[in-house]
């Protein structure tokens, strides 16, 4: 893909970020083109969520540059559709995942109303044409109109990345999509996030643990560890000697016979990451 006539969705050169006192990553260039999608892998603290809330704006880096979409992180928030962490719905809850989509078409995170007067009846219409087309293009018209808390793991995380598709954005920042979810959903979710970068041309950086359910789909891959980063397309990162050298222990990249890679002996089994939503978010201040 070139990379000279069309600016790029993303470009961190020689970034670093302190907070608390400590450097969490430092001399992190990252690029990602237009309709790329990009894994953004590491362990718990390694920074994965703090890189994301660079882009967005909401932390400055101490060194080196970041532009979104061609201009500094926060400016061009309205053109990216971002998923935090999956929050948990209760089983309860009433509101319906038509109206939870409905919520992200304005306002930066749960959204505010299209309001009355003049033309409003033509907005209306218009955001529910903008509600229905983010819905079908996640596959979610089965049950859109059902209760958000007696949809599954899956459908529900369905129901967020259309959330986030409802501004037609440029670029989607997913942080953890496939966690909680079992390995069959884990791959219907990533198939979707990578036939929506496709099809629509949108720039995905996706956060994740595992690597293994991405790995059929990802065009580049950065790895965060010990205040360092890898970057660069899948096969030149992907490999052992690369990845034990970064996390400092053994790690294993298997090739299948049909090709596919396989990373094994991980530092961190995704197993155990039943916990990491809290423990993400105590290290936002550390990484």
């Amino acid at each position: 893909m070139s990379t000279s006539l069309v600016e790029p969705a993303v470009e961190l050169r020689d970034a670093s970020v302190r907070l608390g006192g400590r450097t969490v990553w430092s001399d992190v260039s990252l690029r990602i083109e237009p309709g790329e999608f990009v894994g953004l892998l590491g362990e718990n603290g390694s920074g994965k969520s703090t890189m994301l809330k660079v882009l967005l704006g909401a932390l400055e880096l101490q060194r080196g540059s970041a532009t979104v979409l061609g201009r500094p992180p926060g400016a061009a928030n309205r053109e990216i559709g971002y998923l935090p962490q999956r929050p948990g719905f209760g089983a309860g809850l009433p509101l319906r995942g038509r109206d939870l989509v409905r919520l992200g078409l304005d306002g930066d995170r749960w959204g505010l109303p299209l309001g009355l007067g003049a033309g409003a009846a033509a907005r209306r219409a218009a955001a529910r044409d903008r509600v229905a087309g983010a819905i079908d293009l996640v596959g979610a018209g089965a049950y859109a109109d059902r209760p958000i808390g007696e949809c599954s793991g899956g459908e529900q995380q369905r129901l967020l990345i259309a959330q986030a598709l409802v501004r037609e954005p440029r670029l989607l920042l997913l942080d953890e999509p496939l966690d909680s979810l079992d390995l069959p959903n884990q791959a219907s979710v990533s198939a979707l996030v990578d036939r929506i970068c496709r099809e629509a041309g949108v720039a995905v950086l996706l956060v994740a643990h595992d690597v293994n359910p991405l790995l059929a789909y990802l065009d580049r891959v950065a790895y965060l560890a010990a205040g360092r980063a890898v970057a660069g397309p899948v096969e030149q990162v992907i490999t052992s000697e690369k990845l034990s050298d970064l996390y400092g222990v053994p790690v294993e990249v298997l090739r299948a016979s049909d090709g596919r890679l396989a990373v094994i002996g991980q530092p961190e089994s995704p197993s155990h990451h039943h916990d990491r939503h809290d423990h993400d978010e105590t290290h936002a201040h550390a990484g």
